[in-house]
């Protein structure tokens, strides 16, 4: 694995609010949110750019995400949660989920909301619960 700080979140030098994980994926809580319930999903692989994976994994990385979706949309008041890649904070691909009411709610040059540990912990077990029903 490589040195991203995404690696480091993968292999737990980095405490994370892990939502869920798999052999190749791995979720978890944007620690500087544009909205709460805002969860980073990672490939386990690290690879700078999204498009360089390939087809299949693609696919699977969406069918990781889509009840990670769904629990968002379950646990916030949203009209849906929204799925954006930018990719040039870290360079290891990764696919924000947020939920939103509008465009405007995935704009990446707003401020990020500033929450307590014990407000992630709550978004963490919030999200969950939604996972597991």
């Amino acid at each position: 694995m490589g040195s991203s700080i995404f690696s480091k979140i993968i292999a737990g030098e980095i405490p994370s609010y892990k939502i869920a994980e798999n052999e190749l994926f791995f979720a978890f809580l944007d620690i500087f949110p544009l909205r709460k319930g805002h969860v980073l999903i990672v490939p386990k692989q690290e690879t700078d750019k999204f498009f360089d994976l390939d087809d299949t994994f693609l696919g699977q990385w969406l069918l990781f995400a889509k009840p990670i979706a769904t629990a968002i949309e379950c646990a916030y008041s949203c009209n849906r949660c929204g799925i954006s890649v930018v990719g040039l904070e870290v360079p290891h691909a990764h696919m924000h989920l947020v939920p939103i009411d509008t465009a405007d709610d995935l704009n990446f040059t707003r401020p990020k909301l500033q929450v307590s540990s014990e407000e992630l912990k709550e978004s963490q077990q919030l999200i969950t619960s939604f996972l597991h029903r």
